[in-house]
């Protein structure tokens, strides 16, 4: 069973892109029990619009004998700065923009780890055992991995990219302008999304019509089924504060170049691709094992595109668990 909590921390943190936070209530979940040496620590960062409970969107590599076994080991998820589950940040000063609206909170997701490791702190975590996460998840566990390369001893990167590419910042920038049109605008950016998240053949296995009918096509039903859900749970706000986040990701900002930074991890990583993921193409992976030390690279043949991370939970399962013996 998860135990869910929450941290304040009342010290003043400046963010990249110059706003300053008077404190910070970080929501997080633990499975578990830490050990006395504190080597039994598997941290999991949440992709965009997740949460802390990774046993529930992350149950394919959850649970007894498996990657995240609360049996074996503690494991702590920390919902994003930026995020609508529960993470509440507050501005020392607010300047209302154009529309006399409350400014945006502006994160990068060097801003996101420097949360998670005020969080480490006040755990008092010495070591992070295993440190995993997928998509925006992975940015920032490459993130951490740099910043503090001698506090992680494993890492598992999933579906990610050492920099956001021009083509995941315009799939997102279109869900900007989706939300920002009005009304059922969270509703279309998923729908954009879910085009990135699949792909052709995905879309003609699951929701292409064979009756020859005009109307009611399997893939309207299935992209207004999607949009619908997120708008149900979710804050179109934070969903622009953390796509901006994903689209600053650049781990050479300001480090010399991607070369010398991904040369600063020393974690031994497994850095794992999908096949078909059409958002973050296996070439990014195969850049990441190029650079990154000590890492192995594993390309998961799945037909799911960027959401086999999630799905293809007995293959990854297989991988990461042959990795850490």
């Amino acid at each position: 069973m998860n135990q869910n909590h929450t941290y304040k921390y009342s010290g003043s943190i400046e963010l990249e892109l110059g706003q300053k936070l008077k404190s910070v209530e970080i929501s997080f979940c633990t499975y578990g029990t830490i050990d006395k040496n504190c080597s039994n620590v598997i941290w999991v960062c949440h992709a965009l619009t997740a949460n802390a409970d990774a046993s529930d969107w992350w149950h394919t590599i959850f649970g007894p004998g498996k990657v995240l076994d609360p049996a074996k080991y503690f494991i702590v998820c920390a919902n994003n700065l930026g995020s609508c589950y529960g993470t509440i940040a507050e501005l020392e000063s607010k300047t209302p923009n154009k529309n006399g609206l409350d400014q945006l909170l502006e994160v990068t997701i060097r801003d996101m780890v420097e949360v998670h490791r005020i969080l480490a702190k006040h755990l008092k975590i010495e070591n992070i055992q295993l440190l995993i996460g997928g998509s925006q998840g992975a940015q920032q566990c490459m993130e951490w991995a740099i910043v503090e390369p001698h506090f992680i001893s494993n890492m598992v990167l999933l579906a990610t990219s050492a920099k956001h590419s021009a083509w995941g910042i315009a799939f997102n920038e279109a869900q900007r302008m989706a939300i920002g049109a009005g009304e059922s605008g969270l509703r279309a950016a998923r729908a954009i999304a879910m085009l990135s998240y699949r792909n052709y053949e995905m879309f003609e296995r699951t929701a292409s019509n064979d009756s020859g009918q005009i109307g009611d096509y399997g893939a309207i039903g299935y992209q207004q089924h999607q949009g619908l859900k997120l708008e149900n749970r979710f804050d179109p706000q934070s969903y622009v504060i953390l796509s901006k986040a994903m689209d600053s990701h650049d781990v050479g900002r300001n480090r010399g170049g991607v070369v010398n930074a991904l040369n600063l991890v020393k974690a031994r990583t497994l850095i794992i691709g999908i096949s078909s993921d059409i958002l973050f193409p296996v070439k990014e992976q195969v850049y990441l094992s190029e650079l990154i030390p000590e890492s192995e690279l594993v390309i998961i043949n799945s037909p799911y595109g960027h959401d086999g991370f999630l799905t293809e939970g007995e293959s990854i399962n297989e991988c990461i668990l042959k990795f850490l013996n």
